[in-house]
């Protein structure tokens, strides 16, 4: 695939903040007028990257201006129109301008998160999405907003952030030719493009599984207070993965079951397969949920167990003490054996004070003997691992 940059945008030379792990949908502030656009101020200026493509050639393009677009809008090869950032309204605003896009749609495009969805207009299908990846060096997962304009030999992507993406085998797709992609419609880059967010999913899932085999683990042998903080930060980033994947997951039925007049049968077909995938990760989400509640329920017992431990070892050592000082207590009253013969005669043995610790040794050594037979020194909050399956 050949490469031509015409002019490329200065990108700013600043990191980007991480979002939260946990994303709430965007609402306007009561009162506002429609249309309003809010960009956030850490957001980086777009950077508007063509890449166009036919059976024969691909082409990709680093664009300076949205006006630009419009000369691959309507020619018979398929442009995808990538665009990267949501740090500029004004160009944002002249992208709605060249793709004919209602106000009310860039609201939706720039105001993130919305909630995934898909609308239907005249001459373009609008359709939002939630993507998300695994972070490097942490816990948790990153997750952004892309949008959809698809027309007939066109697609408008925009992505909030410019670092990251799962896009990158699709484009290599392109660039080599393999597969169908390049024999294709612009229909069929929007469902290749869909199908790699819904199998981005998976990755993120595959860490979630490793964190509740390690947490399980964790709460039998040895829970503490950051094994229950652990536990509620897995089930909110659950819940976060639950509502990213569940409107998504009706938004590509709608594709299916309402269908358009820019998506043609056979990718209708292969949504079928996308929205599988959709399904199969919604079940592994509500799977690792009730797994996480699980946990909270053996972290509980693992608690209350280790608690019964504890009272257990106080009363094996306050039942070994209690006839001791009732010993004890026998000949601490002293009475005159001057007085009676039967007043504690073994006070004037020789051997009266070494006899007395001896026979409470015994005593001692005898319920020690007692308890241990009986099985009270076992730790029965300690879970035995299995290796019988390796």
């Amino acid at each position: 695939m050949t490469e031509t940059r015409i002019q490329p945008m200065q990108l700013v030379n600043q990191s980007i903040q991480e979002k939260a792990d946990l994303f709430e949908y965007f609402y306007d502030q009561p009162g506002s007028l429609p249309g309003t656009l809010r960009v956030k101020t850490d957001a980086q200026p777009p950077e508007i990257v063509l890449i166009d493509y036919n059976e024969e050639t691909a082409t990709r393009i680093v664009l300076e201006t949205p006006e630009e677009c419009a000369l691959y809008l309507d020619t018979e090869s398929v442009s995808w129109v990538d665009v990267l950032g949501l740090g500029s309204e004004e160009i944002l605003l002249r992208l709605g301008k060249v793709f004919n896009l209602h106000l009310l749609v860039l609201e939706d495009i720039v105001n993130v998160p919305q909630r995934p969805k898909v609308e239907d207009y005249d001459d373009h299908l609008v359709i939002i999405t939630q993507m998300v990846m695994p972070k490097e060096k942490a816990d948790g997962f990153y997750s952004e907003q892309v949008s959809f304009i698809l027309g007939k030999h066109y697609l408008l992507t925009v992505q909030e952030e410019p670092q990251r993406d799962c896009f990158k085998p699709v484009r290599d797709r392109i660039r080599t030719a393999k597969g169908m992609i390049r024999k294709n419609n612009a229909d069929y880059l929007a469902y290749a493009l869909l199908d790699a967010i819904i199998d981005g999913f998976f990755p993120v899932l595959e860490t979630y599984g490793e964190r509740i085999e390690e947490l399980e683990e964790e709460v039998v042998s040895n829970p503490t207070h950051q094994t229950l903080n652990k536990i509620y930060q897995l089930r909110r980033e659950l819940l976060a993965l639950r509502r990213a994947i569940w409107p998504q997951r009706d938004a590509i039925n709608t594709l299916i079951r309402d269908g358009s007049h820019l998506i043609s049968e056979e990718v209708r077909i292969y949504l079928r397969d996308c929205y599988d995938h959709a399904v199969q990760v919604m079940d592994m989400v509500e799977t690792y949920r009730e797994l996480s509640s699980g946990l909270m329920d053996v972290y509980m017992s693992s608690i209350s167990n280790k608690m019964n431990e504890i009272m257990k070892l106080l009363t094996v050592i306050s039942s070994i003490f209690i006839p001791l000082t009732f010993v004890a207590g026998i000949y601490g009253m002293n009475f005159n054996t001057e007085k009676s013969p039967w007043n504690m005669p073994e006070l004037n043995w020789y051997l009266g004070y070494p006899l007395c610790l001896a026979f409470m040794g015994a005593i001692a050594l005898g319920l020690v003997i007692f308890f241990w037979k009986r099985g009270w020194f076992e730790n029965f909050s300690t879970i035995k691992k299995n290796n019988r399956f390796g």
